[in-house]
């Protein structure tokens, strides 16, 4: 058990390393194209990369005469369309408020997604717990001292975030809501489709991206889609199979602390002791809220299975 789990451990952390520094690929990738083309080839290269996934999954199933469940195409359409336009939605406010912030802060404003989470599923009448609030309360202080500035104002990146960060959250829910009633891998490339052709279609509509300059934006375009959206999603399902759900949720909230990590070394990015001070609150309310109810009442984390 104990080699399944550093196996498990060492997968997660894999992948928080590519989420972090994916913030790094996103922001040097608008030297050359606008988010939206960004995120447009991006999410198309992410969703080719599941294609061999879902022959394979499809093939077994049909040797092995077993059902994948309810999957219709109208379902998946529906379901992925839905879905996609929460990603679109999420991954552009994201995409436009890097050009605002630094890639560090955008990293942990949009952790804190892991917080919303739980809090926004009292809107379902689902229980949450004393370090929800608990955590609740350390980002909030946390995102005062990153965010707010003297005057009491937020930068225009900062709100872009933080307001994805909400969507991220929603769109996690949509997820866990979906995902029983279709086949996981086909609705994940349907949406990833949904949010690439939402994202072209309005790079086409405001951009103007020429075939040089999504050429010379091709190695943080392939960063972005093949390795953030393909193969870190990957890794975090193989992970997850064997995995302790305390070390999941430590090491998944290691991505903010990778992006500002990247950010320094690859972008010369710096943050004010106040900035440093807010991220520290931020990251100790993310494991807070992700690990109080497992370590005090032995509630598996919140989000571990996602």
């Amino acid at each position: 058990m104990r080699t399944h789990y550093l196996r498990s451990d060492l997968l997660f952390l894999l992948s928080a390393t590519i989420w972090g520094f994916a913030f790094v690929a996103q922001r040097m990738g608008m030297d050359h194209v606008g988010p939206y083309t960004y995120n447009g080839i991006r999410f198309f290269l992410g969703a080719i990369v599941l294609v061999p996934f879902i022959y394979r999954r499809r093939h077994q199933s049909v040797f092995a005469n077993q059902s994948l469940g309810p999957r219709s195409t109208g379902s998946v359409i529906v379901y992925g369309g839905l879905a996609g336009l929460a990603l679109f939605s999420a991954a552009s406010l994201q995409q436009v408020g890097l050009i605002y912030t630094t890639a560090g802060k955008a990293g942990f404003i949009t952790g804190l997604y892991v917080v919303i989470v739980p809090i926004m599923a009292l809107l379902w009448r689902q229980r949450t717990n004393t370090g929800t609030w608990i955590g609740a309360l350390l980002a909030a202080v946390g995102m005062y001292f990153l965010s707010i500035n003297e005057d009491l104002t937020i930068g225009f990146g900062d709100l872009l975030q933080l307001i994805g960060a909400v969507i991220w959250a929603t769109h996690i829910h949509l997820i866990g809501w979906m995902s029983p009633k279709t086949d996981a891998l086909t609705l994940a490339f349907t949406q990833f489709m949904t949010c690439a052709l939402a994202s072209l279609l309005t790079a086409v509509a405001i951009e103007s991206a020429g075939v040089s300059d999504i050429l010379a934006a091709a190695l943080p375009i392939l960063y972005g889609g093949v390795l953030s959206v393909g193969v870190a999603y990957t890794l975090q399902v193989v992970a997850q199979r064997n995995a302790h759900p305390a070390h999941a949720a430590i090491l998944l909230s290691l991505e903010s602390v990778f992006a500002a990590v990247g950010g320094w070394l690859i972008l010369d990015e710096t943050m004010t002791g106040r900035g440093m001070l807010g991220c520290l609150l931020m990251f100790g309310g993310m494991l807070v809220s992700q690990l109080y109810g497992f370590v005090v009442k032995g509630e598996p984390a919140p989000g571990s299975a996602q």
